[in-house]
């Protein structure tokens, strides 16, 4: 198990996480959406898929024992644990273009896509490969009428996680969300932790060679 490691807000990172690794997202101040992707790490062109996993969770609400599909329908990570239960797979990472769009008198800022076009970077994952992000603790409430949305602040609480277990092996990128309406207007850190999967334990029998040895 490794420390927890801090997003500062609005900014981004980007890692390796094995297979049967877990990801711990944690929000320590409560009410703060951080931005996640997964990229195959052997082939860039398998990345996750918001389309892939709601049609086959029939849900727009993911949560424990929920998978997250690649866009070759293969499994990519399952959340193991939640203590929120409710995020958000629908919306785009925030980028410039959100900003002029939604907040026209807030200086603009590169946001959640800026800052994952820089962290992943480095693993060669190009800015036009970035798909829709699974957004941990965002609040995105539908109208069952209408279908309008909104965006509302977290529902989540200082201490609160949402826990992933890497089903291959994977390029992440996680942000400290940068837009003022997914986070109740007040931009906060983002903590993750990653738990290496268990080394299974090979038990060695002895046989009547390895017996008459010992003596």
């Amino acid at each position: 198990m490794t420390d927890a490691i801090e997003i500062p807000e609005r900014s981004g990172t980007a890692f390796t996480l094995k297979q049967g690794d877990t990801l711990v997202v944690i929000d320590p101040r409560g009410e703060q959406v951080a931005d996640l992707l997964a990229f195959n790490a052997e082939d860039l062109n398998e990345v996750i898929s918001s389309g892939r996993t709601l049609d086959y969770a029939e849900t727009i609400y993911l949560t424990t024992d929920h998978i997250l599909y690649s866009n070759r329908s293969r499994p990519m990570l399952t959340i193991v644990d939640d203590t929120v239960g409710r995020h958000d797979f629908l919306l785009t990472p925030c980028s410039f273009d959100t900003f002029h769009h939604f907040y026209p008198d807030l200086p603009p800022h590169r946001g959640c896509f800026g800052n994952l076009a820089t962290a992943l970077e480095p693993f060669g994952v190009q800015p036009d490969r970035i798909p829709t992000a699974f957004n941990c603790f965002m609040n995105v409430p539908i109208d069952g009428e209408t279908g309008r949305l909104k965006v509302l602040p977290p529902i989540s609480k200082a201490g609160d996680h949402v826990t992933f277990r890497a089903e291959m092996d994977l390029i992440i990128g996680l942000t400290a969300c940068s837009a003022p309406d997914s986070n109740g207007g007040t931009f906060k850190p983002i903590h993750y932790r990653i738990e290496a999967a268990c080394s299974p334990v090979t038990t060695r029998v002895a046989t009547q060679t390895d017996t008459r040895k010992s003596r």
